[in-house]
Order: structure tokens, then C-alpha cells, then sequence
């Protein structure tokens, strides 16, 4: 027995360090669509009238059947009852389909009257026919693509437990942030041009999408091998996922307190970047090229560092502290968004402070979380935390688009197309406030692990 459990396939670096690119894959090309339409606001604006609110509700979306439907709740449950394989393929092809819906709602032939035009044109006409659908197919992929959020998590804890964990969770993550960066440095490009549509963008990285579930088949048969090897059939049977374990995890207080301070930290990035080229646009009097290129270096820095940070989780700990001093760079980049005379050189340098930022909350905080809770119900705690961040990710897009709004009262798409600009103060004093709470947060996780030993401050190798 000992010696077959030396011959584990994940014993092999090169072979889960393989495992890990290939799911990495799948979250790359996720985060490519995620921000697909975030350099395109303006766009959105002069060509199918979207004001800010609109907009802010479409990107919001993606989160709504996650956060009302309880979907993240289920797909734990799958990913517990129903194993990686499964639940990762199921989730790449949910994002595919929801990626075709969007596509087609923001096609010329759909807002020409094509099918299913004037049933969406029926009701709440104060919201365009074009977002309505685009929302309806942004919902089912980011059913899909949370989803496949908790699968690789988890797939990465099954493959480096005991090994590079935080390390490897870093590298997933830089691999997806490049995923952001193709997405900034491709779209203001392709939107070029006499003959540019927004069509174009969307369309491109909705094929990719198909990539990214190859990637996850592949994979697929490796994580069948290992479960071979582990006998995770039989131990599976011998302490199964109990539906009753959910209430353990939302009794726990240092598990709530990470879901928390995960949704307030995440409420200040991912919605962020829907309005921050946008933003720069309107402080700098940017064309979308140039404003993509600036916010494009924030997902590269946080690339860049986060895997040795992970490496440093690895080796020496300190996973509190590096999320108490994440909330306080992030909170030092949105004020000075909000109040700094901004100029290139400036907003350059806020977004390098909010990348590293970046990289040592997620470094920290997703290898914290099998620390907290037992392993036979890992897939529902991500998918307890995801479904509390869900919140957060689908409400601040609607509450910066109204606060935009309200703040700059007079200022409607037809006055965008003539030029006029957006004040943001009171959007980045918002993503602020966020920041506080999740810096109050991280002090009081850092206390609970004082005082019970919860290992978040020791390293994750086994010595």
C-alpha cells in the first residue's frame, strides 16, 4: 500500500503542475468574456443607448441566478456529491451556452427585430430589449463560470495538499488575471476602425470559451487516474458529503468572517473594473485604447506577484497579515482615484498599488479555507464563500451605476456622445468604504486565529 501511495500521480511535479495549467486553461478564457464589455461602455452608451444604471445591472447579472436561485449553494453540492470531472465539464458548457444567448442579444440582427425581439421589447421598456437578453445569457454563464471557480479550487487542493498549495492557487489565479489583461489589451482593438462592432469582441471570446472546456476534458482524464489511485470511490463511501454540513459552515465564525471579508474585498476589485476604464476616460480624457492600456497593468502585477506570495504563504505563513495589508493598498488606490490630481503617471502608479493589492488577498485567502473546515464538504465551503461574494459582485455594479447616475445628474447618453464627462468621486469613496470594512475584517480574523489556532499565520508545506 505504502508503495503504491508513492507512485501517486500527483506526486509527479511535472504532472500536477500539467493538472494545474489545464484548469488554469478553462479560467483563463473565463475571465477573457467576464470583462468583455467593460472597455466598451461608452460604446455601449452611443450605440444601443445604455445609460450607467443599464449598464450596471448587465454586469451585475452574471451573478443574479447565483445569488437568488441559490445556484453556487447547489453546484457545491454537485461538486461534492458529483465529483471534479463532472461538475468542471457541466460548468465550462454552461458558460458556452450563456456566452451564445449574450452574443446573439447584442447581435445586429436581434436589435433589427430579429426573433425573440419583441418579446423582450414587451416588458420594462425603460430596459432595453438588447440588455434584457444579454443579462438572461450573462446569468447562465456566470452560473457556469462560478462554478468552475470552486471546481478548480478544489481540484487544486485535491492535487497539492500537503504540497505547494498556496503556491499553486497563486499560479491559477495569475494564469486567470492574464485572462483580464487579454481581455484590455484586445477589445479597444478589435472595437477600431469605421467598420468596428461590438459584436466582434464578444464573439471571439465566446469561442475561446470552447478552449477552455478542451482544456478541462483533458484534465479530466488525469483527475480520472488519480481518483483510481486514491481509491476516492471507497472513501467517499466511508465519510460522504451530508447535506446537514452546510449548517456547520455557517455557524462557524472564522469561516464567516473569511466569506465576508472576501465579499467586501472582491465588491471593491471585480466592479471596479467594469467602470475603470470608463473612469480613466472621464479623468483623463482618454480614448478607450489608451485607458485599457493603463488598467491593463493592474491583472499583470497581480500575475506576476501572486505566485510568490504563494510561495512565501507556502513556506513561512502570515496569511492574516497579508490580507490586513491588502485591504490597506486597496483602500490607498481608490482614494487616490477619488481625490489625487490624477494624471497617466499617477493612475499608473494606483493601479500597480491595487495589483499587488491583488495578490496577496487571494494568496492568502483561498489556501486559508481548507484550514477551516473538514475536506468531504471543501466544495460547498467555496461555494458558501462564492455565493456570499456573489452578492456583493451582483449588487455594486447596480449601486455604482446608480450612484454614477445620481451624481452626475443631466449626463445621458446623448449627452456622452457629445462629449460630456463623468465626475467619479463619490463610485471610488464607495470602493473605499468597502476596503475599511474588509481591513476591520482582517484584524478581527487575525484575533480569532490568535486566540484559537486556527494555523492561518503558520505555512501550508508539511514539514
Amino acid at each position: 500500500m505504502t508503495e503504491k501511495m508513492n507512485k501517486l500521480i500527483k506526486d509527479s511535479s511535472a504532472a500536477r503542475w500539467t493538472a494545474l495549467v489545464l484548469i488554469a486553461s478553462t479560467m483563463f478564457f473565463a475571465y477573457i468574456f467576464v470583462d468583455i464589455l467593460s472597455p466598451m461602455k461608452q460604446m455601449l452608451e452611443t450605440t444601443l443607448g445604455w445609460d450607467s444604471k443599464v449598464f450596471g445591472i448587465v454586469v451585475g447579472s452574471e451573478y443574479f441566478l447565483n445569488v437568488f436561485v441559490f445556484f453556487l449553494i447547489f453546484a457545491g453540492i454537485i461538486l461534492d456529491k458529483m465529483g471534479v470531472r463532472f461538475t468542471g465539464i457541466l460548468s465550462a458548457s454552461m458558460m458556452i451556452v450563456g456566452a451564445g444567448i449574450k452574443l446573439y442579444g447584442l447581435s445586429e440582427y436581434f436589435n433589427n427585430g430579429g426573433i425573440g425581439y419583441e418579446f423582450f421589447n414587451s416588458f420594462w421598456t425603460s430596459f432595453p430589449a438588447s440588455a434584457k437578453l444579454a443579462s438572461l445569457g450573462f446569468m447562465i454563464f456566470g452560473c457556469g463560470t462560478e462554478m468552475a471557480g470552486i471546481t478548480v479550487s478544489r481540484a487544486i487542493v485535491k492535487w497539492f495538499t500537503g504540497k505547494e498549495l498556496a503556491m499553486a492557487m497563486g499560479i491559477e489565479m495569475a494564469i486567470a488575471r492574464l485572462g483580464v489583461l487579454a481581455v484590455f489589451f484586445m477589445t479597444p482593438r478589435l472595437i477600431e476602425g469605421a467598420d468596428a462592432t461590438i459584436v466582434r469582441p464578444v464573439a471571439i471570446c465566446a469561442l475561446l470559451l470552447c478552449i477552455g472546456l478542451i482544456t478541462f476534458i483533458i484534465y479530466s482524464f488525469m483527475d480520472r487516474k488519480l481518483d483510481r489511485q486514491l481509491g476516492a470511490v471507497e472513501e467517499e463511501k466511508e465519510d460522504p458529503f451530508r447535506i446537514s454540513d452546510i449548517g456547520k459552515l455557517i455557524t462557524s465564525r472564522p469561516f464567516l468572517i473569511v466569506a465576508f471579508l472576501c465579499v467586501l474585498y472582491y465588491s471593491a476589485i471585480f466592479p471596479f473594473q467594469k467602470y475603470a476604464v470608463d473612469m480613466l476616460q472621464n479623468r483623463l480624457g482618454l480614448d478607450p485604447k489608451q485607458a485599457s492600456n493603463i488598467f491593463m497593468w493592474f491583472p499583470v502585477g497581480a500575475a506576476i506577484l501572486t505566485p510568490f506570495l504563494g510561495r512565501f504563504l507556502d513556506t513561512k505563513g502570515k496569511g492574516a497579515t497579508m490580507l490586513i495589508l491588502g485591504a490597506i493598498l486597496m483602500i490607498v488606490c481608490h482614494l487616490i482615484f477619488a481625490f489625487a490630481p490624477l494624471t497617466q503617471l499617477v493612475a499608473f502608479a494606483a493601479i500597480v498599488i491595487l495589483g499587488i493589492s491583488f495578490s496577496l488577498v487571494p494568496a492568502a485567502l483561498w489556501p486559508s479555507v481548507p484550514k477551516l473546515v473538514e475536506n468531504r464538504y471543501l466544495g460547498s465551503a467555496y461555494a458558501v464563500i462564492f455565493w456570499i461574494q456573489n452578492i456583493g459582485l451582483w449588487l455594486f455594479p447596480i449601486v455604482i451605476g446608480w450612484a454614477l447616475d445620481a451624481s452626475n445628474p443631466g449626463i445621458t447618453p446623448e449627452k456622452v456622445a457629445e462629449g460630456a464627462v463623468y465626475d467619479y468621486t463619490v463610485p471610488m469613496l464607495i470602493f473605499a468604504c468597502l476596503g475599511v470594512l474588509a481591513f476591520i475584517l482582517g484584524l478581527w480574523l487575525k484575533a480569532e486565529d490568535s486566540k484559537n489556532h486556527y494555523g492561518l499565520e503558520l505555512p501550508n508545506i508539511e514539514k
